[in-house]
Order: C-alpha cells, then structure tokens, then sequence
C-alpha cells in the first residue's frame, strides 16, 4: 500500500533499493536531526557489489527503451498521484523536517513540486514529436529522439525529494535507466521517492545505492553503458564529478553553486522588494542554490528599503521546524552555524555592521542567526562567496556598472533578482546579469516548465523544461530519399 511506504523505509536497514539485491555490504550511517543532533535512524550503506548490482539491473532493464510513450506517461503520472497521496499525510514532511530542519509547510510545498515534475514532464513528453524537413529536393529530414543511456543520478540534501525528482522524471520519460545515489545527509527522505517509484516502474528501472564516491560514483561513471550524469552540489564535487566523466566522453549536467545578485532599483518599491528578499534569501533556511547572496541597493531607496528588510529579518523566529510559528528552522549540516559565524566574523572585522534577529536561538541543534551585514564590503566572504545559509550582505550602490562588476567577479552565474517598477527597465538589467533564472519583482522565479542551469562556477547544462528532458536523449537524423520505379 503506498500509505505504508514512509514506515516500511524506516524499517528497512538498508540504504539500498536494488531488485533482487537486498542486503548492503557497506558502513553503517547515523542520520541526525539537526533540530537537537540527536541520530534518529542508521542505515547500512552499500559497497562495490551493490552498486554493481545496480548496474547490471540498469543493463537488462532494456525493454522499456521503445516502450510507447502512452505507458512512460502513464507510469510517471501514476509516480505523481502516489507522491501527492503521500504529501497529504503527515509521516514524508515530517521526516524531511527531520533530516533538513527545513519548515513543514516547507517540506509539503518540496512534495508539491515533485508532483508537478512528474506530470509536467509527462506533458512535455507528450508534446514531443519527431520533426520533419521537405528541405532538400527528392529527401525527406526526419529527426528522431532516443534515450541515451543508462543515467546516473547524484543529489544534495537540501531538497532531497525534489531534486532528484527534477532528474529522474526526464530520465524516465527518455526512456534511460536510473542509477541513482542520494545524499548521506538526508537519506530516507529521497529512498522514500525511490520507494514509490519503483513501485510504478519495471524492474531494474531504477535503482538506488547510497555509499561512498569510490565505491558507487566511479565505477557507475566508468562504465561504458552508463552515458549522463545529473548531479547536483557544491562547484568543488561538481568538478570533479566532471573530471570523472569526460574521459569517457559523458554528457554531464552539472547543477552547481550559486552566488546570486539581488539588485534594488532606484525606482524599486522599497517595502515590496524588502518583502521579494525575504523569500529569497530566508527560503530553505538559506539552503539552496539560488538564494540571493550578494544584495545591492540603490542609494535612492537604500534606508527605507534596508529598514523594512532589517525590521523583517529582526521579526524572523528560530526555533523547531516542527512549530508552525518558526520560520527559520536548523541548518542540516552540523558545521554550517560555525561557517555562518566565521563569515560574519569576517564581515565585521573589514567594517560591516550585523544586525541579527531578536529572539535567541534553541540552546540544541544546528541553528544559526539570521544577520543582515549592512556596509558589507566588496571583498568580504559574504559578498564572494556562496554563503548558502540565512546571511545577507547588503551593499548600497551608485553605479549599476559596479555592481554588474561585482557579480560578474564572482566566476558564478545561477540565479539573479531585479527589482523595479520599470519592467522594460528591470528586464533590461536582468539581460545584463550572467544567470540561467532570474526572478524580476520576485523571490520564486523556478518553475518545472521551464529550464534550470547556470554559467561559469555554476556548472553546465540544464534541467527542466524542454531541455531537462533532452539532457536524456540523444537525437538521430534520418535523410531518405523515395526508391524510384
């Protein structure tokens, strides 16, 4: 029964989901909640013998490559109505909660978005046709698409459901067997959604081995039937991630750092862009790829809009993600309060002034302050770095071109936010910003139907949207021309 999925998981002592492989040959791993660090779960990782398993399950799963498209839709919106049965109880957010420390609302609006993942790429799959050409006299152009291999999948913690669901829905709907590895941080939240999909999918489909990088990265990446790689994370991983495959000439999607710009114009509503940085910058607990880090104001707006985000950020409440009253919950790793605060410390010491939240902080637990570092200088770490946590350096500015300057310094190019009541103008300044999204007069510019990828340090390819789903297939022209007589 899918209502059962969430208990059967814990139950489980394994963090392998192989068919006919049940057992685990690796270390065991404590999963923590970062509300009191307390370990909660352990599961067994798997080890070489697993993660070939894996891999030879993915090689038989052949049949399903021209399966027609009705059933590849079918199986995916099947996935989705489980998901969405699933986010309207209370067991998956709450153990997200757990393993991330992010809100619940938080947590059920993560499901949410892995529900429309999976319909929406059934959708765009459907939309999907082979394109002809009558270009040439006497030959007809045909291009076809075709799954191009078998894909492994690599995902961070900070949105263990959601992510990998950005990954694996295309991979399925392309027709490519999924490998995938989840994240050590926040396990059981991402085998769930293995769980549920192989439920819906043939056997062998999709298989999941969490353990380390030597004993389930390498060899899935060194073998030759394996021919993408999505993976989501830190630029350092990321680079190596990519150093591992192209030897082998893999078609790589790198989801990478960020170190978003959020730019107030001299014309911005100043209480309605303050509202904007709130959700971009405090979404997640401050955890995730796009948040804005780097935030510049015009002089023009700069006290009443630093005053009301001040105000907003001073109002903030940290506690148990679990209270509806809380929005900032703990930050999941356990080192990050201690990179939260040597970055502020950084600040300080070069002449910023941090202004924090009234309230105190659970004397448990992985929390950190939310800080505002006004006069935050070029150079600090703040304004240089992905800070991924609940900091925001706020700069004011006179010069746009400064500013642009700045951004551009970092080698990054995710996400960027504009704010303006001149469209045409905040636009403008949004083509001039190096990011794959950018979110004008708003803190959720994401959505699945369009594509997710940055520049630079922040990695290559896209997911999401059309191209999301061809990062899985590989495309065949065929030119015929008519037998005459």
């Amino acid at each position: 029964m899918t209502d059962r999925i969430v208990s059967q998981v814990l139950a489980a002592d394994t963090a392998v989901r192989v068919a006919g492989h049940p057992d685990a040959g690796g270390a065991r791993l404590a999963v923590h909640d970062p509300a009191n660090g307390v370990a909660f779960a352990e599961v067994t990782l798997g080890a070489a013998a697993e993660a070939a398993a894996a891999l030879d399950a993915a090689k038989k799963s052949v049949g399903w490559v021209d399966s027609p498209v009705a059933e590849r839709t079918a199986a995916l919106r099947s996935i989705a109505d489980a998901v969405e049965q699933l986010a309207g109880q209370d067991e998956w957010p709450a153990l997200i909660t757990r393993e991330t420390g992010k809100r619940l609302a938080e947590a059920r609006a993560e499901l949410g978005l892995t529900v429309a993942y999976f319909r929406i790429t059934a959708e765009l799959l459907e939309r999907q046709s082979t394109e002809r050409f009558d270009v040439v006299p006497g030959i007809r152009h045909e291009v076809r698409t075709r799954p191009i291999g078998v894909a492994a999948v690599l995902t961070p913690w900070n949105f263990p459901v959601s992510i990998p669901a950005r990954k694996i829905a295309p991979a399925v709907a392309a027709g490519a067997p999924v490998l995938f590895k989840p994240s050590e941080i926040a396990p059981l939240s991402s085998l769930v959604l293995a769980e549920v999909c192989a439920r819906h999918l043939p056997e062998g489909w999709l298989s999941t081995v969490l353990g380390t990088p030597e004993d389930v990265v390498n060899p899935w990446l060194a073998d030759p039937a394996v021919r993408v790689v999505s993976f989501t994370g830190s630029t350092r991983v990321g680079k190596l991630v990519a150093a591992q495959a192209a030897p082998h000439f893999l078609r790589t999607v790198l989801e990478l750092g960020g170190c978003a710009p959020f730019v107030v114009l001299p014309d911005a509503d100043p209480a309605a862009a303050a509202e904007n940085l709130v959700v971009a910058k405090y979404r997640n607990n401050g955890q995730s790829c796009i948040a804005a880090n780097q935030v510049f104001v015009a002089a023009e707006v700069a006290e009443e809009f630093t005053g009301a985000f001040v105000a907003a950020t001073r109002a903030l409440r940290v506690g148990d993600p679990t209270d509806p009253a809380t929005d900032l919950g703990p930050l999941a790793p356990a080192g990050d309060p201690a990179r939260m605060a040597e970055i502020v410390a950084d600040a300080v010491a070069r002449g910023a002034r941090a202004v924090t939240t009234d309230a105190g902080l659970p004397t448990t637990g992985h929390f950190a302050a939310p800080t505002v570092l006004l006069d935050a200088p070029d150079d600090c770490r703040a304004m240089t770095e992905e800070i991924f946590g609940p900091v925001a350096p706020v700069r004011v500015y006179r010069d746009l071109d400064e500013v642009l300057r700045l951004h551009h310094a970092t080698g990054y190019g995710l996400a960027g936010y504009v704010c303006g009541t001149d469209l045409d103008a905040a636009r403008a300044v949004a083509g001039r910003l190096r990011a794959g999204i950018v979110g004008v007069n708003t803190g959720t510019p994401n959505t699945p139907w369009v594509p997710f990828g940055g520049l630079g340090h922040s990695g290559l390819g896209y997911e999401g949207g059309r191209p999301g789903l061809e990062a899985f297939q590989s495309f065949q022209s065929v030119a015929t021309r008519p037998v005459e007589g």
